[in-house]
């Protein structure tokens, strides 16, 4: 099968340069080719969906396992340390200790001086600025621009 830009230039060449009239067969020929190959691309693109569709619920699958185990191990993690009361467990196959870590806790935000605090650089709300332009308002730094998507189906 020739690729869709060789099948292009056949299209062009079957145009007679002097009086500007198609080949209609010669056209009809090359026109089926073309919308085979645009069949077949459009087709493995929907077969590329779906394989991204399956990869996604096997990951969604694995995530629910991994939150399921990670809960579990938490759960153990509280048990042993219940148990255990802070004090070091060590046996030939494992060892349990107790690391000692230290954090900052917050208890009146107020009170805090400048000097300690972070700011977040702002974000445009877009939606409110489609919103203004839509209704029309002009919106300085801003602009509405309509995008194209494919939709295969």
């Amino acid at each position: 099968m020739r690729s869709l830009y060789e099948i292009k230039q056949d299209i062009l060449a079957c145009i007679d340069e002097e009086t500007g009239e198609p080949d209609a067969d010669k056209l009809d020929a090359l026109m089926i080719e073309r919308n085979d190959k645009l069949e077949a691309v459009a087709l493995w693109v929907k077969n590329l969906s779906a394989e991204v569709d399956m990869i996604k619920a096997e990951e969604d699958a694995l995530a629910a396992r991994r939150k399921a185990k990670t809960q579990k191990i938490e759960g153990l993690k509280k048990y042993l340390s219940d148990a255990l009361g802070g004090t070091k467990f060590e046996t030939a196959k494992c060892m349990v200790k107790f690391n000692h870590n230290k954090s900052v806790v917050v208890t009146d935000f107020t009170k805090i001086s400048d000097d300690y605090l972070r700011y977040k650089e702002p974000e445009v709300n877009k939606k409110a600025v489609a919103d203004a332009i839509k209704n029309g308002q002009t919106v300085d730094g801003c602009e509405l621009v309509e995008n194209v998507t494919i939709s295969i189906k």
